[in-house]
């Protein structure tokens, strides 16, 4: 006979009858609570500042136009076909694109979110007591035992066994106690089931330490948003003899801040007065290579007297608020042109641009009035000129040994007088002739330091000056002025930025370096009636030194050798 059905157990409201889960809908609120949840815990927040490091690779391997305008014009003008790609992603503005702002805010939010509960929560911890003695300390590392020594009584005096065993215990505890909180715990004293004891903890500093790193990091944060927004950045070319007085107008670039007030600039004056460059002459394998550069400048304050200052690679000078870095530098030869009738009518020294690292270099020299026709020259030096095989002009070394200048002249339109601004480093060539070079069939002008020859059609004479007349005649050392790149900086929060990396460093010391611990000590009542202590401790993650805290301390309490441990069979 079979055997009759069990009446079925009713389903769960919560799980239907062919046994899948229905999860509960988080709805709206839901899912915003676990999206913050999500931004604020510490592994986003450090995947975010990691996300932030890999943003700003692409500043630095493309030129910035908040730093290198120029260097801008030059991608664009040799990547047409890149450049405008790049420049649709704001690969040209890294550091103010919408993309590197967003990982920048969401960071900003992430460690607000982060440490300001933890914050709270540490500081309960800090006010709360240590936890209760657990009933059984075996069960935790580095547990030991010592017997408890019971003075003899006093001759002459009687006391009962268990009145001295439990005052012995008593004192036994005090004296942990006050040893512990000698150590730099938080003590906490717990009569328990008859049986005295001390609950110890420190190393909250730890959690302190782990706070004040990440508030630091969201002080850097902060200050160096502030700093971007009340500083500028500026840049200028400065030839040997020559200077430039801190104003607006007297910038080649100039990038400020979005609440930057041209009106607080300091109009100093910083001259530079020479410029020495140091290039390897021993090694043989690496004939030429910059050794140091060293700018040697004076800096006057609009009313006072000047001072000598020297700006190198990477030790920029700290002057009237801002630091002056050393960014490039290269050869300004001094070029004079005089019409026909030996009037001059354009002399000054044009910085060349440097196209490799024997400082073969390109420059432009625009002759705009004076003459029948504009003018315009494209120019080649060579510090040191040698003949390749193909019969071309190179530089075999980047100082002064045998400097060449040529120079193929244009004559036309300069396309200045329309009012479009054009830079000094490039000739549109589109609306002049060609008179000398290339397939014009006449050769380019070549000239040495001091030499003069004539222009083409009769349009006057060009001359090389020499930088230094006195010098010997063979000796070019001196013959070409060199210019230095300065790039002005100013940014008002760099002390914070250096006070909270301090802070970084001192709290990720102190949270790698600070175990986190908690150590109990009781007298524990054996069957037998005995009392013996019991000391044990517990770590906050990993302490490898935590079991020969616990004995150490046994030693320096109870002192002589460690009993046998009677752990409970259970555990």
């Amino acid at each position: 006979m079979d055997a009759p059905e069990r009446d079925a157990a009713p389903a769960s409201p919560r799980q239907p009858e062919d046994g899948a889960v229905t999860q509960p809908k988080l709805g709206a609120v839901g899912w915003l609570r676990f999206a913050w949840r999500q931004l604020t815990s510490m592994r986003t927040a450090l995947l975010l500042l990691l996300l932030l490091a890999i943003a700003a690779v692409p500043g630095s391997l493309v030129p910035q136009r908040s730093s290198d305008p120029n260097g801008v014009s030059q991608y664009f003008a040799d990547n047409p076909d890149l450049a405008p790609v790049l420049d649709s992603f704001q690969m040209f503005d890294v550091y103010t694109s919408a993309w590197f702002s967003a990982v920048y805010l969401l960071l900003f939010v992430s460690l607000i979110g982060c440490v300001i509960p933890r914050t709270k929560h540490h500081f309960e911890a800090l006010r709360a007591r240590p936890p209760r003695t657990p009933a059984r300390l075996s069960r935790l590392a580095g547990y030991t035992e010592r017997p408890l020594v019971v003075p003899e009584p006093a001759e002459g005096t009687a006391a009962s066994t268990g009145s001295a065993t439990d005052a012995a215990a008593d004192a036994a505890i005090d004296a942990a106690a006050a040893q512990l909180k000698q150590a730099g715990y938080r003590v906490e004293r717990y009569d328990l089931r008859g049986e005295a004891s001390v609950s110890a903890e420190r190393g909250y500093l730890r959690e302190t330490g782990n706070l004040v790193f990440h508030t630091a990091l969201l002080g850097i944060l902060v200050a160096v948003g502030i700093g971007g927004g009340f500083g500028f950045s500026g840049q200028r070319v400065v030839v040997e003899g020559q200077s430039f007085v801190n104003t607006l107008a007297a910038y080649d670039s100039f990038n400020p801040g979005r609440f930057f007030d041209d009106a607080n600039l300091d109009p100093y004056r910083l001259e530079l007065e020479e410029l020495d460059a140091v290039y390897e002459t021993q090694n043989q394998e690496a004939i030429g290579q910059p050794i140091d550069f060293t700018a040697r400048v004076s800096v006057q304050a609009q009313d006072g007297a000047a001072e000598p200052g020297v700006v190198k690679v990477n030790e920029p000078l700290r002057v009237h608020g801002t630091d002056v870095y050393l960014l490039g530098n290269g050869y300004a030869p001094t070029i004079t042109v005089r019409d026909p009738d030996g009037e001059v009518v354009f002399t000054d020294s044009v910085p060349f641009l440097p196209q490799d690292a024997n400082l073969t270099s390109i420059g432009v020299v625009k002759v705009p009035d004076g003459l029948a026709d504009q003018l315009g020259m494209v120019g080649f030096l060579y510090p040191t000129q040698t003949t390749l095989p193909s019969g071309a002009y190179t530089s075999s070394y980047p100082d002064l040994v045998f400097p060449v200048l040529t120079l193929n002249v244009y004559q036309g339109d300069l396309g200045i007088d329309d009012g479009v601004p054009t830079s000094v480093y490039t000739l549109d060539p589109s609306s002049m002739e060609q008179l000398t070079g290339g397939s014009t069939g006449v050769d380019s002008i070549e000239l040495m330091p001091g030499e003069t020859v004539d222009l083409p059609n009769g349009l006057g004479s060009i001359t090389f000056e020499n930088a230094d007349p006195d010098a010997a005649a063979d000796d070019y050392s001196t013959s070409v002025s060199r210019f230095a790149s300065f790039d002005i900086h100013n940014d008002p929060s760099q002390g914070w930025v250096l006070v909270f990396a301090v802070l970084i460093l001192a709290g990720l010391l102190v949270s790698l370096f600070v175990p986190r611990r908690r150590m109990w000590v009781k007298a524990a009542r054996r069957p037998d009636g005995t009392v013996v202590l019991e000391y044990a401790g517990l770590a906050r993650g990993e302490d490898p030194g935590l079991e020969d805290a616990v004995a150490a301390f046994a030693d320096k309490h109870a002192g002589g050798p460690p009993q046998p441990a009677k752990r409970n069979p259970s555990t």
